[in-house]
């Protein structure tokens, strides 16, 4: 129609839309011939070239700072937990950082098949919770760190009912990502015009991903970290064995564990978390502060501790069994693992090893 258009008015194509069609295939067929030559050079034995094709979702505002600018771009192929293909239904434009934030929630939440939900702040979740629906998991993950979640960014796994809504109305919250909104959800939650509400396809996918960090003049390029292995009474190594509800806390706490930064040490009872401790410079000090988190709650007994990496000395084995701490997962793996199975052999206290490690830089 555009064509037969500027024919009819003009006699002729004008340039300016022969320029645009020329571009768009000069980009389709660039497209094709890299595909071609990835698939060659791969048979012909050549080194390796990494082709990336990404497409421009929106201009951003600034990025991390107001001095930086940034733009957002997506793949071309769809996957599941991707704030790229996620509809926004109410709320002022996402910045860079709302979507480092929320990207890092949403890996949270693809962890978990029962009802889930967890607060993020800076990359790091500040409450996280399973329960018996939304309401129940967001109730206990508002519970866990309720001053952290100020200004903080929410994601469920479960649609948002008017019961949801309601509860998490009075708080002031940047984002909430969920698979769905009921109409009375949105009806509730969009009177608080700024506050960014995304429905996030969610559905299961065994597909490998890939993920590419920036590096000065260069670019990492990895699977992305979906293998979690579920804690089990096999992996125990210590003499005393955890109890059915100290296995469902160490899974749990080893399925959020993962997605802090390294070093990470997370304490948590009952399916919820009590305490993070995130990106400390030795992992004695993330364990400290995540009991006293725990501590601070006036929970002192019954814990679980679940580590990302193994523990180098038996030190945060003897902080755990002096702060209430009655079980410990962690992926073992140390020189001197020997060293803390016999800290937790006198100390009473039960500790599995998972055998593999989930560090987050």
């Amino acid at each position: 129609d555009t064509i037969l258009a500027e024919i009819r008015g003009y006699g002729n194509t004008t340039p300016r839309l022969r320029l645009q069609l020329s571009a768009k295939a000069y980009t389709h067929t660039a497209e094709y011939d890299a595909m071609i030559a990835t698939y060659m050079r791969e048979k012909a034995g050549l080194d390796e070239k990494l082709f990336l094709e990404f497409d421009l979702v929106q201009p951003l505002r600034y990025g991390e700072n107001p001095h930086q600018q940034a733009k957002f771009y997506r793949s071309g192929e769809r996957v599941p937990y991707s704030l790229a293909y996620a509809r926004q239904l109410n709320g002022k434009e996402m910045s860079y950082n709302n979507i480092q934030d929320a990207n890092a929630a949403l890996a949270i939440v693809r962890e978990f098949d029962e009802p889930f939900c967890v607060g993020l702040k800076h990359m790091n979740p500040c409450g996280a919770a399973v329960g018996r629906d939304a309401a129940g998991a967001w109730t206990k993950a508002y519970e866990a760190d309720k001053v952290s979640i100020f200004g903080g960014i929410v994601a469920l796994n479960r649609p948002v009912t008017r019961e949801t809504a309601e509860l998490m109305k009075p708080i002031f919250l940047e984002i909430i990502m969920a698979p769905s909104f009921t109409p009375e959800a949105l009806e509730v939650l969009s009177t608080k015009k700024n506050l960014r509400l995304l429905e996030v396809p969610m559905e299961k996918s065994d597909a490998k991903q890939r993920q590419l960090v920036s590096v000065t003049g260069g670019l990492l390029v990895q699977d992305l970290d979906l293998e979690t292995r579920p804690v089990t009474a096999d992996m125990c190594v210590t003499e005393k064995r955890p109890t059915e509800r100290q296995l469902a806390d160490l899974d749990f706490g080893w399925r959020i564990v993962k997605h802090v930064k390294s070093n990470a040490i997370v304490v948590v009872k009952d399916g919820r978390t009590l305490g993070v401790g995130a990106g400390q410079m030795n992992r004695i000090g993330s364990a400290e502060l995540a009991l006293k988190q725990a501590h601070a709650q006036g929970v002192t007994e019954g814990l679980v501790l679940a580590s990302d990496g193994f523990f180098p000395f038996d030190d945060c084995v003897s902080l755990a069994a002096a702060s209430g701490v009655e079980a410990i997962v962690q992926p073992g793996g140390s020189v001197r693992d020997e060293d803390s199975i016999r800290k937790a052999n006198e100390s009473g206290i039960p500790m599995l090893f998972t055998g593999m490690r989930h560090f987050k830089h």
